[in-house]
């Protein structure tokens, strides 16, 4: 069986959609496509797909993950097309390759992520940052499956940092600033979210923006050493094997 590990987007008001009606989307998709999947055995055959790091509802993304089991092999390039045009717009396939050795889900040890929240001082939020930075733990609370946790959002957070925004205008005139946070999460045991972020700078320095922030997952793959930021995770199928 070839296994084709896909990277795809999530864009526009399709990020509103749930990670179970993107599954579905998915699944139709390989359908209309044609797309050889494979079937698992047993009284009810489900098709071999399988998601990695899914994005939470109301995300947009850039690096979102999967994985599908063919039951014949196929070019990576036809799949990637073929899959692209049976998916509706907003859910847009951007590369697939070939599985290697090792567990794609192992591979996804960190996100970078994009906030952009209209109308927030920017003085205010390069202020917030520094003292986020600067504190050793940074205790928040949020109601999961398993009922209220609380946890340190500080400590996965490998990189924090206000960039410049473009700022909202009218005609000829920017009637008001939109800051844009940049920050680099590793992947942990509970997962530290960007809003769980957010609520941080809200703990350690009262900033607390008035409008809703606009959340994008712009990389997710293996922490470089170097730059401290996810690298590609197929770097290691292109190149024919697991590191």
């Amino acid at each position: 069986m070839q296994r084709l590990r896909v990277r795809y987007a999530k864009r526009g008001r399709l990020r509103f959609t749930s990670h179970r009606d993107i599954s579905r989307a998915v699944e139709r998709a390989v359908r209309r496509a044609g797309i050889p999947v494979a079937y698992s055995a047993g009284f009810s055959p489900h098709p071999k797909i399988s998601y990695a790091g899914a994005a939470p509802t109301g995300v947009a993304s850039e690096a979102e993950y999967l994985e599908i089991g063919l039951s014949r092999p196929c070019d990576p390039r036809r799949v990637r097309d073929d899959l692209d045009a049976s998916l509706p717009p907003g859910l847009d396939v951007l590369d697939v390759v070939e599985a290697r050795d090792g567990n794609l889900a192992d591979r996804l040890e960190g996100s970078m992520w994009e906030l952009r929240l209209p109308g927030a001082d920017p003085g205010e939020a390069e202020r917030a940052v520094k003292e986020f930075l600067a504190a050793d733990r940074v205790e928040v609370e949020r109601l999961t499956k398993k009922g209220m946790r609380r946890f340190d959002a500080r400590e996965a957070v490998r990189s924090l940092a206000v960039v410049e925004g473009p700022g909202i205008t009218a005609g000829q005139e920017t009637v008001q600033p939109c800051v844009i946070l940049r920050m680099v999460v590793r992947h942990e045991t509970p997962a530290v979210r960007p809003d769980d972020v957010l609520m941080g700078l809200r703990l350690v320095a009262g900033f607390a923006p008035q409008s809703p922030p606009a959340v994008t997952r712009l990389a997710q793959g293996p922490l470089d050493a170097m730059t401290g930021e996810p690298a590609d995770p197929f770097a290691f199928d292109r190149a024919g094997g697991d590191r």
